[in-house]
């Protein structure tokens, strides 16, 4: 799927757009320097990539009465990914109306009736599996037509927004272990 087409999902989509996300750690370009800062502890200063989707997709969406959802599987204790993709992104995107979700696991445990993979699914109908490296990097989005997967999909995020507990009550619980330690 090429990148145009992945992008106009974003702007096309009429009601709800929802991301399961299975990774402990995402491998991406744009967010290096910020996760080199959080690791050295330092202050969160522009991210221009949070910024972008905060921009350009978030707010615009919810301006338009849209719903943007994600239910992240993080397994405790939390990768340092996991601690700086809260602290420094989601504490943010929540803020612009995002709804996200964290389902915290053991790990080496994980939810049985959920897939142990990414994907966005849109209005409910169009599935987009997402797939990635062992490191975290970004390989391909793939279209998924098959209706059985997509109604599966549906279940899936069913049974993930109801198991997630709201992003702000998560963190409110582990907000030490969101820090850097000094």
């Amino acid at each position: 799927m090429a990148d145009v087409e992945f992008n106009r999902l974003f702007t096309d989509f009429k009601f709800t757009a929802y991301r399961l996300e299975a990774l402990q750690r995402y491998d991406v370009t744009y967010e290096q320097d910020e996760f080199s800062r959080f690791l050295a502890g330092e202050a969160r200063g522009e991210f221009p990539g949070i910024a972008e989707w905060i921009d350009g997709t978030v707010t615009k969406a919810v301006a338009a009465g849209k719903s943007l959802s994600r239910v992240h599987v993080v397994e405790l204790p939390m990768s340092d990914y996991v601690r700086f993709e809260c602290a420094w992104a989601y504490e943010h995107t929540v803020e612009a109306g995002e709804d996200v979700r964290i389902l915290p696991v053991r790990r080496g445990e994980w939810p049985a009736e959920l897939p142990h993979y990414d994907y966005w699914l849109f209005d409910s109908s169009q599935l987009v599996a997402m797939y990635y490296e062992e490191d975290g990097s970004f390989s391909s989005a793939e279209i998924i037509d098959d209706p059985r997967r997509v109604v599966e999909a549906n279940h899936w995020r069913d049974v993930a927004q109801a198991s997630a507990v709201p992003y702000r009550e998560f963190a409110r619980t582990h907000q030490d272990r969101l820090r850097v330690p000094a």
